[in-house]
């Protein structure tokens, strides 16, 4: 007998899910379906791949050993796959990871632009921290990732993209005074920030740091979602994405602070592995130069 890319890939997806239910669904086939490929991949070896003693797929010793190596066969195919094939050909799936920003507003029109020129992508988005979705490229879990540009590592080839210019803002009724506020008037007041697992909040803090801006009362959030509303509500100021905040402002819900020194911009970037350079990564490198715009509608617009 040989060993097929069939049975890999029921292999890869039952330990990546946890259950072979879960694997059949991910392969458009049935669970009978994926325990042959998985019974014939052990016929071949002469060996159990998973504990049936376990309620949940767990790999035996050497089933693990098989799938270090079976991860390394699909690397293998799909690299060949993107060399040979033209855009229109090509069918493989791409994991794209975006923080909130990014997923609330451009994300759709880069997805459209890569669906549009490689129409048998399977393409499959993931929002997280930025923390994670660099822990996920380094370990292959994903393919391409869209973070604050805070991250300088050879492993990966990195393009540039657009800037995000935040303010401090609040409700109107939280702060009366209009007049600039220096760091000693901000840091007495309660301030909303993004923890250090997000790039954004990287980058303030050691912004915060450089200008020498203690804040006493604080309050970290490790979703930009969850910022924003708490802002609405009330409780503190926080920076926020301008253009992407113009609905509240215009409405009246939040207003601008005017603190001196201004917050920094921040650069966004689209990071991928040095070893999975192709003519795909590059593209998709191209359409989200193309397509990179925080100027559209966060949540709530129209």
């Amino acid at each position: 007998m040989v060993i097929t890319f069939k049975q890999i890939e029921a292999l890869y997806w039952i330990a990546e899910l946890g259950n072979f239910a879960l694997a059949a669904d991910k392969l458009n086939t049935t669970q009978s379906a994926i325990s042959k490929r998985i019974n014939e991949l052990e016929s071949v070896f002469d060996m159990e791949v998973f504990d049936r003693s376990r309620r949940n797929a767990k790999l035996t010793e050497k089933g693990a050993e098989l799938l270090a190596l079976s991860k390394d066969m699909l690397d293998m195919r799909d690299h060949v796959l993107e060399r040979m094939s033209s855009p229109e050909t090509l069918h493989k799936r791409f994991r794209i990871g975006v923080t909130e920003l990014t997923a609330l507003t451009w994300l759709p029109k880069l997805v459209k632009m890569i669906s549009q020129s490689y129409p048998k992508l399977i393409i499959e988005p993931q929002v997280e921290l930025s923390s994670t979705l660099l822990e996920k490229l380094g370990n292959d879990s994903l393919d391409m990732i869209i973070v604050p540009d805070v991250y300088d590592d050879a492993a990966y080839k990195v393009c540039r993209l657009k800037t995000v210019k935040n303010a401090w803002m609040c409700t109107p009724d939280y702060v009366s005074a209009d007049d600039v506020l220096d760091f000693q008037r901000l840091s007495q007041l309660n301030v909303l920030t993004q923890s250090n697992l997000s790039g954004t909040g990287v980058i303030y803090e050691r912004w915060f740091a450089q200008n020498n801006l203690k804040i006493s009362r604080t309050l970290l959030s490790n979703s930009l979602v969850a910022q924003i509303g708490l802002t609405l509500s009330g409780i503190g100021v926080s920076y926020l994405p301008i253009a992407a905040m113009k609905k509240y402002l215009d409405s009246g819900f939040l207003k601008i602070l005017h603190v001196t020194p201004q917050l920094p911009e921040v650069r966004y970037a689209a990071l991928y592995r040095a070893d999975r350079d192709s003519r795909l990564y590059s593209d998709v490198t191209c359409y989200a130069a193309e397509t990179c715009d925080f100027d559209g509608v966060l949540i709530g617009g129209s």
